[in-house]
C-alpha cells in the first residue's frame, strides 16, 4: 500500500560537505503561516477556494490546515457565508508582539506627554513593506473630539507614501530598497492633495531626509494634516516614526504655522526616545 506523503517518517537532513546539517524546517508550519498571511485589510474574509489559490495547495489539503487553525482559534468561520477570517488568537499574538517591543516600552510615556503638551493625537508607527503599522497611539485629555473617519488604532495599517510617518520612514531607506518599495506601491489618490507622481514623491522624501521632518497635508484624507519625525536606534537606523495629527476643523492654519508650532516638541520627543534606545548623535 502506498504511504500518504503527509505520513512519511521524518528524514534527518544529511550533513553537507561544507558543514553540519541545516536546521529542521517544518513545511506544515510554513503552510499554516502562509494561510494566516493570506488575510488582509483588503481581503478579511476568504473561502477555502480563495485560500487554496493563495497558498498553491489543493482544496482538500487547504481545508485540513484551515480546520486545524480554526480549532486552535487562529481563524474563525462565518456561519452564513462559510468563509473564514482571522481569529482572536492571532489578534492576541499581534498585540503581544507589539507590547513586547522595546520601543513601545520606552516611548509610551513620552508620547502621552507630547499629546498632553500639544493637545493633539500622537502616534508611532513602523514600516512593514510599503505600509506603516501603528504600534502606539495617544490622545490628550484636552484633545478636541472631532470625528475621525479613519478610525485608526494600534495595529492599523496605512500606505506609507501618503502619510507623514510613512514618508519619515521611507526617506531614510537606502536608494535600492526605496526603489523596491516604491515599485510595490500603487500611488493612488487617497485625499485631495495626494502625491501620485513618483518623481514628486522622491523629491519630497529627499527634503524629509534633509530636514528630518515630514508633513502630510490632506494627502491621506480631506481635512487631515500631520507632522512626523523619525526615531533612531543605537546603531543610528531609523526604526520608527512619531507624528502629531490635527484636523482642519480644529486648527485651520497654514501648513507653515502648524510645522512652526509643533516641530519643536516633536523633535524633542523623538530625540529623547532615540536617546533611550541608545542613539548618540555624532557618535
Amino acid at each position: 500500500m502506498t504511504r500518504e506523503p503527509d505520513m512519511a517518517p521524518p528524514v534527518k537532513p544529511a550533513a553537507s560537505p561544507a558543514g553540519p546539517a541545516q536546521p529542521a524546517f517544518s513545511q506544515s508550519l510554513e503552510r499554516g503561516l502562509q494561510i494566516l498571511s493570506s488575510f488582509s485589510e483588503v481581503s478579511p474574509m476568504l473561502g477555502i477556494a480563495d485560500l487554496a489559490r493563495a497558498v498553491g495547495l489543493n482544496k482538500s489539503t487547504t481545508h485540513r490546515y484551515v480546520a486545524t487553525l480554526a480549532k486552535l482559534g487562529y481563524v474563525q468561520q462565518d456561519p452564513e457565508s462559510k468563509k473564514y477570517s482571522l481569529g482572536p488568537r492571532v489578534i492576541d499574538l499581534g498585540f503581544a508582539a507589539i507590547n513586547s517591543m522595546e520601543i513601545t516600552r520606552v516611548a509610551g510615556g513620552l508620547l502621552q506627554a507630547l499629546s498632553d503638551e500639544t493637545g493633539y493625537t500622537v502616534s508611532m508607527a513602523v514600516l512593514d513593506g510599503p505600509d506603516i503599522v501603528y504600534i502606539d497611539r495617544r490622545r490628550s485629555g484636552r484633545a478636541s473630539n472631532f470625528a475621525m473617519a479613519l478610525n485608526l488604532n494600534v495595529g492599523s495599517r496605512l500606505p506609507a507614501y501618503c502619510t507623514s510617518m510613512g514618508k519619515a520612514l521611507l526617506a531614510f531607506k537606502e536608494p535600492a530598497e526605496l526603489r523596491t518599495l516604491l515599485d510595490r506601491t500603487d500611488l493612488a489618490r487617497r485625499g485631495p492633495k495626494t502625491i501620485t507622481a513618483r518623481e514628486q514623491l522622491t523629491a519630497g522624501l529627499a527634503r524629509v531626509r534633509h530636514t528630518g521632518i515630514a508633513v502630510n497635508d490632506e494627502e491621506l484624507a480631506a481635512g487631515l494634516r500631520s507632522v512626523a519625525a523619525p526615531v533612531r536606534d543605537r546603531a543610528g537606523r531609523v526604526v520608527a516614526a512619531v507624528n502629531i495629527a490635527i484636523h482642519l476643523t480644529v486648527w485651520n492654519a497654514s501648513v507653515e504655522s502648524v510645522v512652526s508650532r509643533l516641530e519643536g516638541p516633536l523633535r524633542n520627543t523623538v530625540t529623547e526616545i532615540s536617546s533611550r534606545l541608545g542613539f548618540r548623535s555624532g557618535r
